[in-house]
């Protein structure tokens, strides 16, 4: 997929995969001067901050579909411009129309290019580059979901709002610069069709479930909300029934029979739900219980970011040499056992007493890394990008949903000058909630340990190894009637002619019956007429 050496190819995915990742969170802490400068309404600053995560959600699998179909250059290049281009837009935006719709757009160039990092890094690559590849992509990844709101803050405080997304223009055009230079024109699966009914079927199901989550958020019982939920079951129902029934499929329905593929799914999302929803809540936890300011807050979570992006290398050496199972589903538990210390929190407790659980959290997070490296090798080379789209729609959902369950026993959150038995509800809220997390974390352990593959060195499937070419050309089918009779002198497909041997030998191993020596010749039987067939 790449021209000369790899490390071309890991700066491609390195920057991308950050300028991508930043825009999820970059806007976190810019949104109040954004409100104040438009005077948006609460609604309009919810689809700024929303709309991004949406549109990237929703289109991330299309887009790992046409990327196999049209190769990595085309649609890396075409998602990055399509981002840039939305970001100049979002930058110079006046009003809060045109900025919500520079984020929507954002969102779908994101959608195009992000999947291509993944093909980049593992069709045609051995083990090793598959392994450093992901590493590269995760500490990219991890290092813009931590810095993103620190970025934005530093940005908001010192120049304009804007900046936050007009910086991506220089590092857009020199990575697109560095796309064109490095990226080649190759497809894997070339000759496929563009599955349109699946794709805006697929569209329409992760717009309604991701729109669900975030906007049904603590009103998850309210008309509206369970009408869209509605709406993305039957979408789901109507493309399973299309993905069936089409000649070319977005994604083959057979995959999910793979035990790696559908296993690896189900650890990830579980493992999202536990990490994204402990994330969240243990921030409002802290400024709310604790009395920590939104600084000192940050500061908590930021050891686990570190350990996730230092220990990840290792993560990946031990599953090379321990195994996928061993490796995932310990990680899966050391994750559970942090949050539960993390569940255990006091009023009177400080910094340091939260590090023993955030730390066996970012331990735990850092060993379940290589799990979509596994998956991705579940599936045919051909069918890879698309698989990237699922595993990085699990990643968005898995958020979502992390929020909105562990947020279940979380019935209210106190606000200034609450009261003492308020603040202990809530903490014991919070508590039950991180539990609850840290159980599905386990279950997805339990789920790795019984679906990765336990061996080292393993492959993929049979259906992932490419086959040589056969060396010689299909043989010849069997003529009838007159065309027997005349042997040809130059063969049809350039093999020797094989003549019948009359009367043909009996198979290997069958009984011949006994001859005496001093039996008369046989008469040698007439040949047939083969005017007369």
């Amino acid at each position: 997929m790449t021209r000369g050496r790899f490390r071309w190819a890991l700066a491609v995915v390195a920057i991308a995969a950050f300028m991508i990742t930043m825009d999820n969170t970059v806007v976190a802490n810019a949104l109040p001067k954004i409100k104040s400068d438009l005077g948006m309404s609460k609604s309009a600053q919810e689809w700024v901050g929303m709309g991004y995560i949406l549109m990237f959600s929703c289109l991330l699998i299309a887009g790992g579909r046409l990327t196999d179909i049209y190769g990595c250059r085309i649609m890396f290049v075409t998602g990055m411009t399509v981002f840039t281009a939305a970001s100049a837009v979002c930058g110079l935006a006046g009003e809060e129309s045109v900025l919500i719709i520079g984020r929507l757009v954002q969102g779908a160039g994101a959608a195009m290019a992000l999947p291509s990092t993944s093909v980049m890094t593992t069709v045609g690559r051995n083990d090793r580059e598959r392994s450093l590849g992901s590493i590269v992509w995760i500490i990219a990844a991890g290092g813009a979901t931590a810095l993103g709101p620190a970025i934005g803050g530093v940005i908001v405080e010192h120049w304009h709002w804007g900046w936050i997304f007009l910086i991506n223009i220089p590092v857009g055009l020199g990575v697109i610069a560095l796309g064109l230079a490095v990226l080649t024109d190759h497809s894997e699966n070339p000759s496929a069709r563009v599955d349109l009914p699946g794709a805006l079927i697929s569209a329409t199901f992760l717009f309604a479930l991701i729109y669900a989550l975030e906007a049904g958020r603590g009103r998850w019982t309210d008309p509206p909300v369970l009408a869209v939920f509605a709406l993305a079951g039957i979408a789901l129902v109507c493309f399973v029934l299309v993905e069936s029934w089409a000649p070319d499929p977005m994604i083959s329905l057979r995959f999910f029979r793979n035990r790696v593929f559908t296993g690896g799914l189900a650890t990830q999302m579980l493992h999202g739900i536990g990490f994204n929803g402990m994330v969240f809540y243990a921030a409002t936890f802290l400024q709310t219980f604790l009395m920590f300011n939104p600084g000192k807050a940050g500061l908590v979570l930021l050891p686990s970011a570190i350990v996730v992006m230092a220990m990840t290398p290792v993560a990946f050496w031990a599953a090379a040499a321990l195994g996928p199972r061993i490796t995932v589903g310990g990680g899966m538990a050391l994750m559970a056992g942090g949050m539960a210390l993390f569940s255990q929190l006091r009023r009177d407790d400080d910094f340091l007493d939260l590090m023993p659980g955030v730390l066996v959290v970012g331990l735990g997070a850092a060993l379940c890394m290589p799990i979509v490296m596994y998956v991705l090798k579940a599936v045919p080379e051909d069918q890879t990008g698309v698989a990237s789209g699922i595993m990085n729609v699990i990643r968005e959902a898995s958020g979502a949903f992390g929020i909105a369950i562990v947020g279940l026993l979380i019935h209210d959150i106190p606000g200034p000058g609450a009261s003492a038995a308020e603040l202990e509800t809530f903490r014991g809220g919070t508590a039950a909630g991180l539990l609850l997390g840290a159980a599905l974390v386990l279950v997805g352990g339990v789920i790795s340990g019984v679906t990765l593959p336990s061996r080292r060195g393993w492959s993929g499937p049979k259906h992932n190894r490419r086959r040589p070419a056969p060396d010689l050309a299909p043989a010849a089918p069997r003529a009838s009637g007159a065309a027997l009779a005349a042997p040809r002198a130059t063969p049809w497909n350039g093999l020797p002619v094989v003549r019948e041997q009359w009367p043909p030998p009996p198979p290997k191993g069958w009984y011949r019956p006994y001859v005496p020596e001093d039996a008369p010749p046989a008469s040698p039987r007439p040949a047939p007429r083969h005017d007369a067939w």
